[in-house]
Parts: C-alpha cells; structure tokens; sequence
C-alpha cells in the first residue's frame, strides 16, 4: 500500500469536493420521499407502489457497494468517485424520461448504481488520510455535504417538484453531478489530492479473502448488523412522512418537501456542534441520547398536530445523525488494509436494510396507516441505540 495520513487540514479542498459529490448523492436519494405522492397520482398507483423509485434506487446503491468498494482499492478511491460522479449526470436524468412505474424503476435502479459509489469511496478516502482521533470529528464535517443533500432533495422534491414536476427535478440533479464531476476531474489534476492508498490483492480469491477477513472479525459483525437494522428501522419509516403529510393534512408538495428538509437541519445542528458532542456525551452516549430521540419524534409525528410536525422532523434528523456518525467512524476502521471494501461492505448493508424496510412498512402502511407504523419504528429505535451504546462499553481494546 502507498499512502500516510494526514491531518484533516492539510486536504480540505479535496474532502470539500467530495462532500459536495455527496450532497449530489444524497439529494438524489432522499427527492424521492417527497415525490412518492406526486408519482402515485400521476402513475395512478398506491403510496407503497410508488415507494419503487426509493426501494429501486436503494437496492441496487446497496448492492453495487460490493463492486465499487473492491474496484476503488485497487484503482483509487477520488479516482473512482469522480468517474462515477460524471456518470450521474446521465442516469439519474433517465428517470426523467420514464412513462411508467416499471420504466421509472428501472431508472432509479441504474442511478442507485452508479451514485453508490460516491459516499462510502469518500468516507474510506478521509479514513485513508485522516488520523483515527481526528476522524470523526473530520466526518461530521464532511456530512455537512450529505445533510444539506438531505436538506435539498427532501425540499426540491416538494417545491421544485410543484414548480417543475418530478420529471425537471431529476433533470435538474442530472446536470448537478455532470457540474460536480468536472470540478472533481479538476482536483484531480490538480496535484492537491494525496497518493491513493492501495490495495495489493488482486483477483477473485484475494477479495473472497478479503471479505472474509472483514467479516471474521467480530466487532465489524456488530457494526454491519446494527447499521442494516438502523437502515430497515429509520428509513422503513421516515420514507413515508411525507406522504403522511399529504395524507393527514392535505399539505401541497411545496410544504411537504419544507417540513421534511427539516430533517437536514437536525443532521446539520449535529455537524456544527460534534466536536462539543463528542467531548460531552462521548461514542456510547452519542448512539444511547440519539436512539432515544427517534423514539420520542417518531411518537410526536405519529400522534401530534402540524403545529410540532418541523421540530419533530428536525429531532429525527438529529438523532439518526448522532447514532450514525457513530457508526461510521467505526467502519472507517474495520479493515485497515481494504477500507474502501469495508466501509462499501457497511453502506452495502444499510441500504438493503433500507430497502427490506422501506418496502415491509409500505406494506404494513397500506394495510394498517401511518401512525402504528411509526410508532413500533420508536421503540424499536430506543431500543437500537441502547443495545448499540451498550456493546460499545464492551467493545474488544483492538476493535
């Protein structure tokens, strides 16, 4: 392997660039919560069925970790992220030109492929050239990119989706990574990203070993379990507060993508302040005061009026980024040797679980409603956090 770390100073450039690949990542990710309403009107469909343009993209941004962690090992991670930003550019846009909820799936499907590159490639890249002890605080930085990502697709879904329609939305994110992508190629060139560092292995058997490897390892067990169940849990259920919205209060998309971008402003309260965090609740506190606050917004979004619905929302964007900033810096640590395998392995895992969720609750939601959904999701949330700060006291020296 070639390559030392760094402080986190020294390449700010290159991370401010990634993050902001990221903020293309996550919006388009998250535009879809808002649109779900949108797109089952048109397409004449239920709330559940239209969920395909999240479970699509999910899935295959899930799947496809497999590839691009192993891939950006052995050919650079900022490499990697920057071809696959410019490949954006053109798939996300497909969805745009969809005249049905199978060829709109399909769409989604191509674009989770392809984006899912971008963030895990850039969390491995900052755990490649950032010290451990710097890091964390690093990556709450660095997801200033992917909250205001949150922030931005959640309302341009509702707002730009009423001026535009969901088909200008996607459009418009296709030329946002195109844009995106140059300014990365530029970087490139530039001489300010570090050398990559490496992986030596090579072949099929090197990777079967190298996943083996990684999943012996018993803390990185515990870190990819528990991060599948936050992903099935959280999003199971906050993918559907918008059509809740819609539902309950008969919000136009405009307010709804307003109210849900609220989320955003908790995960960006969290990254403006994690350093104090850290040093006043620590690692085991972070996930323990995070699980408990979903709990208690979820209860609040279920049962209470539209009065509370944006402090509500921006408690569970602060929550789920206090239990999940958490576990990635662990993840940036589960295998040194081959961290881009490792930390796709870790998103690979929350996005199926993201997805399994998404499309169980749709189901639940279909037969059920909303509010017993969300609030089964609280407990059970509480619950995670919990376990999670529990294992983390118990954790080996070595992990």
């Amino acid at each position: 392997m070639s390559g030392e770390p760094m402080s986190g100073a020294s390449i700010v450039r290159p991370i401010v660039l990634l993050s902001a690949a990221a903020f293309a990542s996550v919006a388009t990710m998250r535009v879809a919560d808002p649109l779900i309403p949108q797109v089952a009107q048109e397409l004449d469909v239920s709330f559940g069925d239209a969920s395909v343009i999240t479970t699509a993209f999910a899935i295959s941004y899930g799947l496809c970790q497999l590839v691009w962690g192993a891939l950006g090992d052995r050919i650079g991670k900022y490499r990697l992220v920057t071809l696959m930003t410019l490949l954006s550019g053109i798939t996300v846009a497909l969805a745009g030109f969809a005249n049905s909820l199978a060829t709109l799936g399909a769409a989604r499907l191509v674009a989770g492929a392809t984006a899912a590159a971008i963030v895990p490639l850039a969390l491995a890249f900052i755990g490649d050239h950032v010290p451990y002890e710097q890091r964390q605080a690093v990556l709450g930085r660095f997801m200033t990119g992917t909250i205001l990502g949150i922030i931005a697709g959640q309302t341009a879904g509702g707002v730009l989706g009423d001026l535009v329609g969901w088909r200008g939305v996607f459009f418009l994110l296709g030329g946002l990574f195109l844009l995106v992508g140059s300014l990365l190629v530029v970087e490139l060139r530039s001489g300010r990203v570090p050398p990559p560092v490496l992986s030596e292995a090579s072949g099929p058997a090197a990777l079967i070993e190298a996943y083996q490897v990684l999943l012996r390892r018993p803390w990185a067990r515990v870190i990819l379990v528990t991060v599948a169940i936050e992903g099935f849990l959280f999003y199971g259920g906050f993918t559907f507060v918008g059509a809740y919205l819609h539902d309950r209060f008969a919000l136009d998309y405009a307010v709804v993508g307003l109210l849900l971008g609220c989320m955003g402003l908790g995960g960006l309260l969290y990254a403006l302040t994690v350093r104090r965090m850290l040093r006043a609740l620590g690692q085991r506190g972070l996930a323990l005061v995070g699980g408990t606050i979903m709990t208690f917004a979820f209860f609040v979004v279920a049962l209470g009026g539209l009065w509370v619905m944006a402090p509500a929302i921006l408690l569970l964007g602060l929550g789920i980024t206090m239990l999940h900033n958490t576990l990635q810096t662990h993840a940036t640590q589960m295998a040194p040797g081959a961290r881009g395998l490792a930390v796709s392995t870790f998103a690979n895992v929350l996005f199926v679980g993201q997805a399994v969720g998404v499309w169980l609750c749709g189901l639940l939601i279909d037969e059920i409603g909303f509010a017993p959904v969300f609030i089964v999701l609280g407990i059970a949330l509480a619950i995670l956090g919990a376990g999670f700060a529990q294992m983390l006291g118990r954790r080996p020296a070595t992990a």
